[in-house]
């Protein structure tokens, strides 16, 4: 069942102060009377219509002020969103007008109703957009949005060098053994050829060496003077050192 109010307050989807509509009894009875969002079609009630027309043109000139003021204001902005993109700056999902309303809170404090953001599909590349405002009925604004990832994308020339960098350390390193190898090896094959020529003198040096003779062969030591020939034989020796 239907019944008819008149309307105090404005309520997106329904109308404005002073209109007159038909709402579920139900919706008027459990929810419009009891937040003092309309009340009942009487001749009583007739009388405030006048009042809620004027309570009504001031309240659509207050928005059309401060929606003008916005419209100048935002349209100086750059709202930044940040997303996922892959290293070909491909972006993973999509900027909504949920996510740029929610970015003006946060950068700006600027409370928008994602309504308001008019976007004929969501955005898919990073990069500047200009993104158009419906603020009012009779005011339109634009807002430029910068979509960045938050990754680096590496640069086509960045990534081109990378790849012979590391193959020229890759190179360098796998150089560096190799000549500690070499250079190992020609140390040891210096000392084993001074080895080897050392071994052979000391071979010939030994072949050099007289055998001894057996002691049967030997010659016999002749046996000690006594003491009393050799006291003379010292005084000998020292008598012409004095007559000198």
């Amino acid at each position: 069942m239907k019944t008819e109010v008149i309307l105090t307050n404005n309520i997106v989807g329904l109308g404005a102060e002073s209109d007159q509509v038909k709402v579920a009894a139900g919706y008027a009875r459990n929810y419009l009377f009891p937040q003092r969002l309309a009340i009942p079609l009487t001749r009583a009630n007739k009388r405030q219509l006048e009042a809620l027309k004027q309570r009504r043109a001031e309240r659509e000139a207050h928005e059309f002020n401060t929606m003008t003021e916005l419209a100048k204001a935002v349209s100086k902005l750059i709202c930044l969103v940040k997303v996922k993109a892959g290293e070909d700056g491909k972006m993973f999902g999509a900027v909504t007008a949920g996510m740029i309303a929610d970015e003006l809170k946060h950068q700006f404090d600027i409370s928008l109703d994602k309504r308001k953001i008019h976007l004929e599909h969501p955005i898919r590349a990073l990069g500047e957009h200009e993104i158009e405002l419906h603020l009012h009925a009779d005011v339109k604004g634009t807002l430029k949005v910068r979509v960045e990832s938050l990754t680096p994308v590496a640069a086509p020339a960045a990534e081109a060098a990378a790849p012979g960098a590391a193959a020229e350390g890759k190179t360098e390193e796998g150089r560096k053994p190799r000549t500690e190898k070499r250079g190992h090896g020609r140390r040891e094959a210096e000392g084993e050829a001074t080895e080897k020529a050392g071994k052979p003198e000391k071979a010939e040096a030994a072949g050099e060496k007289r055998p001894r003779a057996p002691k049967g062969d030997r010659p016999a030591r002749a046996p000690k003077a006594p003491k009393a020939e050799r006291a003379e034989r010292t005084e000998k020796a020292e008598k012409p050192e004095k007559a000198e």
